[in-house]
């Protein structure tokens, strides 16, 4: 399969990780990127995520000895000629074009496939998470999310104690690391909390984890809730969940055993921590879940508590696995050893 083109929307911290990580990888490559910063800046921006020299900035072109990759200073989907650059897809990962009128923006302008790297507005066409739901991905399938880093988290271990244990109901704290949209001084916000300083207060928030889960995870439907807590740290960000089981008999040891297991089974996707870790030790995590095991408890009959920590570089892994899994069923569709849309365009 040759290599996927991949355009992106966005050159904050998941566009800067997804280019590192395309950088590694002989799949993938990073064609074009659209952000309103200055090059100068973006790539100051990305030598610092990279630390190192491997990457250098030639007018409007980012050059890697892997790839080149053209940079456009545009701030709208709809300003983005995507199909003059012959990209298979685009990853929006502003998390701020997450509505369906958006993303047919990036589809009118030549994109093949749209993949959100947050969590959608409105109706899509699929959500994947990997190692969760991917064989309901489906070649027609153009507007795709491919969740948040905590919305894997939580359908990660929910699929590995739900495929062992009934599970009765399921809660969940996201202590989050404070996000790009949050003010570092009081400002007036879209709602009271969220405008008071982000560098200075733990503040309540809302999420949508818990039922974008439930559409992965159907069995669990109506089984979820959760809130969010964001937090004054830059990177490391922790689900703290209280799951009630059918079974009085499951305890800590169980569930600590189901996830060393799956730990084991998906290296990629699960690790698990024998260590007294905190917040900055998961920094770098390239897995999608962290499970803490000295965070487990038993809470009364049926109750478990447990601990499962993640970061933003795992989940700019699994925006690429879903890329690559998209590509893998365009090329069996199509019986071509190329994405499908490619040869349409060029």
């Amino acid at each position: 399969m040759q290599k996927i083109r991949l355009g992106l929307m966005g050159f904050g911290l998941i566009g800067r990780q997804l280019y590192q990580l395309a950088t590694e990888r002989n799949d993938v490559e990073i064609a074009v990127v659209s952000d309103i910063g200055q090059p100068e800046i973006l790539h100051h921006l990305l030598m610092h995520e990279m630390r190192d020299d491997e990457c250098r900035l030639a007018g409007n072109r980012l050059e890697h000895d892997r790839f080149a990759t053209r940079m456009l200073r545009t701030d709208q989907p709809h300003e983005v000629p995507w199909d003059a650059f012959g990209v298979d897809a685009v990853v929006d990962a502003t998390a701020r074009f997450r509505s369906q009128a958006h993303m047919r923006a990036h589809l009118d302008n030549g994109a093949n496939r749209v993949v959100l790297s947050s969590l959608p507005l409105d109706a899509i066409d699929r959500l994947v998470i990997p190692g969760v739901n991917t064989g309901e991905a489906r070649a027609g399938d153009r507007m795709i999310s491919a969740g948040s880093a905590s919305t894997t988290a939580l359908a990660l271990v929910l699929k590995v104690l739900s495929d062992k244990f009934d599970i009765r109901v399921a809660s969940m704290t996201s202590v989050h690391a404070y996000t790009s949209d949050q003010s570092l001084q009081d400002y007036a916000g879209p709602d009271y909390r969220r405008s008071r300083s982000g560098a200075e207060n733990i503040i309540p928030n809302t999420t949508e984890a818990p039922r974008w889960v439930e559409t992965a995870l159907p069995k669990l439907e109506g089984k979820l809730d959760g809130y969010a807590l964001n937090v004054p740290v830059q990177k490391g960000s922790l689900l703290d969940l209280s799951i009630v089981f059918e079974d009085p008999k499951v305890g800590a040891k169980e569930v600590d055993d189901a996830m060393i297991e799956a730990a084991d089974r998906l290296p990629n996707l699960i690790a698990v921590a024998h260590d007294p870790i905190v917040s900055s030790d998961v920094i770098g995590c390239r897995q999608s879940v962290l499970f803490d095991l000295r965070g487990t408890m038993k809470a009364g009959k049926r109750m478990v508590k447990a601990l499962a920590w993640h970061e933003s570089r795992g989940h700019a892994g699994r925006i690429l696995d879903v890329l690559t899994l998209y590509a893998s069923i365009d090329a069996a569709q199509s019986g071509a050893a190329s994405p499908s849309a490619r040869g349409a365009r060029r």
